[in-house]
C-alpha cells in the first residue's frame, strides 16, 4: 500500500525558490495539469509541480528542433541528472531549481523515480521515429509516456489507510494515464501529423481507410473517419473506466485533483465524439468554466461516490 504521507516542515528558501520555478512552469505550459493540481494541499501541490517540471524538460527534447543526435545525447544527460536525484547528490543550492525541487520532493514523498527514466524512454521513441501497428504496441508507449506518469502522482498522493483493493492502485493509475494519453493523440491527431508523427495503431488506420494520414482539415478521401474517431472513443472511455477505480483509494484531496484532471479529458473525449472532424480543423479544448465545473464537482465527491458504489455492485 502506498500510504498518504503527512505535511513536511517547512522547506528552506533555496527549496522553495525552486518550487515556484517548476510551479510557474506547470501555470504556463500545461493548464488543464495545473487546474486539477491546484485542488491539492501545497506539499503534494509542489511535488506534483517539480515531476511537471521534470517531464515537461524530457518532452521539450523530444518535440523541439535539434537533431536527433543532439536530442539522444541530451535525452542521456538529463538520465544523468535523474540518476543524482536518485542518489541524493543534489544540494540546495544547485543551480538547477527543477533539480532541486524534485529532490526535496523525492526526499519527502514515495514518488518511484524509475517512472521518469521510463518517461525518457518513451520520448526516445519519438526521437527514433517509431510507428504503432497494433493497439498492444501503442500500448508500451503509452504505459512510457503517461502511465508512468500517473504511477509517480501516486507516490505523492498516496492511498488511504485500509483502502479495499489498495494494492491495485499503481495499476489502475497507470490506465487512467492511458486513457489520458488515447485522449490527447485524438485531439492532437492533425498537429502530430505535421510534425511527421502517427500515433494510431496501422491496423486501426488501415480498418477505417485512414492509412493515408491526416495532413489537412478533412479526412481522406473514401474514408471513415468518424467511425474510426468512435472506436478509439470506446477505447479510452473503457480505460477511464477501469482507471477510475482509483478514486475511493485516496483521500479527499487527492481524489477531487486526480477527478478533475480526468474529467477534463473525458468532456474533450465527448466534445470529439460530438464532431470527430473537429479535431483536423483545430485543437479540441474547454472553456474556463466547464474546467470550473469539473473541478466543484471533483470536490465534492460525485464521481469516487459513484465509482464506490459501481464497485460495491459489482462484489455483490
Amino acid at each position: 500500500m502506498i500510504r498518504t504521507v503527512e505535511p513536511q516542515p517547512p522547506a528552506s528558501a533555496p527549496v522553495l525558490a525552486a518550487y515556484s520555478y517548476c510551479e510557474a512552469v506547470t501555470g504556463q505550459q500545461a493548464r488543464n495539469f495545473a487546474y486539477g493540481i491546484r485542488l491539492l494541499p501545497t506539499s503534494k501541490r509542489r511535488a506534483m509541480s517539480a515531476l511537471y517540471a521534470f517531464s515537461r524538460r524530457v518532452d521539450d527534447i523530444g518535440d523541439g528542433p535539434l537533431a536527433n543526435d543532439v536530442k539522444v545525447a541530451r535525452l542521456e544527460d538529463t538520465r544523468a541528472l535523474l540518476t543524482r536525484v536518485r542518489d541524493g547528490a543534489v544540494d540546495e543550492d544547485d543551480t538547477d531549481p527543477v533539480a532541486v525541487a524534485l529532490a526535496h520532493a523525492a526526499e519527502h514523498f514515495p514518488i518511484p523515480l524509475g517512472g521518469l527514466d521510463e518517461l525518457i524512454d518513451g520520448v526516445q521513441m519519438d526521437v527514433r521515429g517509431e510507428t504503432y501497428e497494433t493497439w498492444d504496441d501503442l500500448k508500451v508507449y503509452c504505459r512510457c509516456v503517461a502511465g508512468a506518469i500517473g504511477r509517480l502522482s501516486l507516490g505523492v498522493f498516496g492511498t488511504e489507510p485500509g483502502a479495499r483493493g489498495a494494492e491495485r492502485a499503481p495499476e489502475y493509475a497507470d490506465t487512467l494515464g492511458l486513457a489520458l494519453q488515447l485522449t490527447n493523440i485524438l485531439r492532437d491527431v492533425r498537429e502530430d501529423a505535421e510534425g511527421g508523427r502517427t500515433y494510431l495503431p496501422a491496423d486501426d488506420l488501415a480498418k477505417f481507410g485512414c492509412s493515408a494520414g491526416f495532413g489537412g482539415p478533412t479526412p481522406p478521401e473514401g474514408s471513415d473517419f468518424a467511425g474510426l474517431v468512435h472506436f478509439e472513443v470506446r477505447r479510452a472511455r473503457a480505460l477511464f473506466a477501469e482507471g477510475y477505480r482509483l478514486l475511493p483509494m485516496l483521500d479527499r484531496r487527492s481524489g477531487a485533483c486526480v477527478a478533475a484532471m480526468a474529467g477534463i479529458y473525458r468532456r474533450l473525449l465527448d466534445r470529439i465524439e460530438r464532431d470527430p472532424e473537429a479535431v483536423l480543423r483545430g485543437r479540441v479544448s474547454l472553456p474556463g468554466r466547464e474546467k470550473a465545473y469539473v473541478a466543484v464537482r471533483g470536490l465534492s465527491g460525485l464521481d469516487t461516490r459513484h465509482v464506490s458504489r459501481r464497485t460495491v455492485r459489482r462484489r455483490a
